[in-house]
């Protein structure tokens, strides 16, 4: 990957710059890997998650 910086930078400028952008694209990259296919949170067991006309009420009670 190359980066053009503009204007030039010092020395210590372009290893503190090199070494921030390593620093975000690997958190990126460990973020990424960190999801899982199961989402936290799950609608089952919730009221909303039946089907209508299991919600609706019955007429004997």
């Amino acid at each position: 990957m190359s980066v053009q910086i503009s204007p030039q930078p010092t020395e210590e400028e372009a290893v503190a710059i090199t070494a921030a952008l390593e620093f975000v694209l690997r958190s990126v990259a460990v973020a990424a890997t960190e999801q899982s296919d199961k989402p936290k949170w799950r609608f089952s067991g919730r009221w909303w998650a039946q089907p209508s006309i299991a919600r609706r009420p019955r007429p004997w009670t």
